[in-house]
């Protein structure tokens, strides 16, 4: 980096909330495998606990050298349905209470992995993974789950997305007690991919080196500063105004990966680039909207800005790194963005405009809070069209919907940290269930044959 560079890159971290967002060491548990769940559990824990011994105190030290906030360290696994197929066992949540412990050891905020890959079908490992996410959610602290339900080449697995309604709902009873946050840890995919280092949704996937290191790097404050200085200029000044700032912000985070690539000792994976907000005000995806001209995130205007900011983040970290990877783009929570949440209080923004916004962004429907009362068939139905939305336009969707147990329209729900709070957003209240009880699975589009 020149002079120049530092100096605004320390502007950016002290005036505009950019951050190094995660640094995620993604490690292969495939050697791990028996069929004695005490041997594999051992197995497991050893493996984290030594392979991502000294990932806290290096982004630590990464911290105070570069003066860049990392807010967060965590590790991806192997899909524990894939690692644990083997086992001679009815019940992954021991697994999960050793992934747990296992993060707990070496201090990192969350661990990633406790997921099964079922677009085309189940195995009986995936059976018993999924049937184990309520109570593993229940018991850990740290453990993040995720499914996937569909692809653009394989289509949509409605046995899944059935089954996941339910899951959803039984998670949520299961932490009503904390305002049934179980579901903040539990994403459902569709064109889920093997390098996110964001969580709920992060696993090392089987095409992957044996570790890795991930990192996400974010900066909505940092556009939207950007943006002020050109506010009611034309949409090319626009654009490029984007992609300059998101090429300085993935500089910062290739600067940070390469570093800590080097003092671990582990292989550099990819830099994601994605405009993850906060609770903190200044630090929104929805006040980008506002400066970019629209009253509140929700306006008419609001899925074509989202997707001018969407392309050009990708337009310019992918100059900024060698390796680009990950979801990079923009996310649209509702509980982790400041202005998000307003807009929704206002009656801005639905939950129908946020389906729309889902076809530009770079993940889908996000810690969107519902009312407990939501029947699992609506849940399912909303996750059968956010896969639709992934398949149909070969990008990654996802849904992690939380039907806060015991809370109706417009209360206010709690999560803490990174997580936020959310008003509980309406569900259309017509009937899916004779479409989602049909079973078995959508084929893929036509344009998924490719070969």
């Amino acid at each position: 980096m020149s002079l120049v560079e530092v100096q605004e890159t320390n502007k950016m971290i002290r005036e505009m909330n950019l951050d190094v967002r995660t640094i995620t060491m993604g490690i292969s548990l495939l050697d791990c495998a028996h069929a004695d769940l005490k041997i594999f559990n051992q197995n497991v824990y050893d493996k984290i606990t030594r392979t991502a011994e000294h990932l806290v105190k290096t982004g630590e030290d990464l911290e105070r050298q570069f003066g860049v906030p990392i807010v967060n360290k965590r590790i991806s696994v192997t899909p524990i349905a894939i690692a644990a197929g083997g086992l001679h066992t009815d019940t992954f949540v021991p697994v999960a209470e050793t992934l747990d412990r296992a993060a707990k050891e070496v201090g990192v905020n969350f661990i990633g992995g406790f997921s099964a890959l079922v677009q085309k079908g189940f195995t009986k490992g995936d059976r018993i993974l999924i049937d184990s996410i309520p109570e593993a959610l229940r018991v850990t602290d740290r453990v993040c789950s995720s499914v996937n339900v569909g692809s653009s080449r394989s289509g949509i697995n409605m046995d899944a997305v059935k089954l996941m309604g339910d899951i959803i709902l039984r998670t949520a009873e299961l932490t009503k007690d904390r305002d049934s946050i179980g579901c903040a840890k539990l994403v459902v995919f569709c064109n889920s991919v093997d390098d996110n280092p964001f969580m709920a949704g992060a696993f090392h996937g089987i095409g992957e080196r044996e570790s890795v290191i991930n990192v996400g790097v974010s900066g909505p404050g940092v556009v939207k500063r950007a943006l002020e200085e050109v506010k009611g200029q034309d949409f090319e000044t626009l654009c490029e105004t984007i992609k300059r700032t998101a090429f300085k912000v993935t500089r910062v985070g290739q600067l940070v990966a390469q570093e800590a690539s080097k003092r671990l000792g582990v292989p550099f994976g990819i830099i994601d680039l994605s405009l993850a907000p906060t609770p903190e005000i200044g630090d929104s995806i929805a006040e980008i909207f506002q400066v970019m001209g629209l009253e509140e995130a929700g306006a008419p205007g609001t899925t074509a800005a989202l997707a001018i900011l969407n392309d050009n983040v990708k337009k310019g970290g992918v100059m900024a790194s060698s390796y680009v990877g990950g979801l990079s783009g923009a996310f649209i929570p509702v509980s982790e963005d400041h202005g998000m949440i307003q807009a929704v209080q206002k009656g801005a923004l639905t939950l129908e405009k946020l389906e729309a916004m889902t076809c530009v962004c770079s993940v889908g429907l996000d810690m969107i809070a519902i009312p407990g009362s939501t029947s699992k068939e609506t849940i399912s139905g909303i996750i059968a069209d956010e896969s639709a939305i992934g398949m149909v336009n070969n990008k990654t969707t996802a849904v992690r919907l939380i039907p806060v147990i015991g809370k109706e329209v417009g209360e206010m729900v709690e999560f803490g940290g990174l997580l936020g709070y959310a008003p509980v957003m309406p569900v259309n209240s017509f009937s899916c269930a004779a479409f989602i009880n049909r079973g078995g699975r959508i084929p893929a589009p036509i344009h998924s044959f490719k070969n």
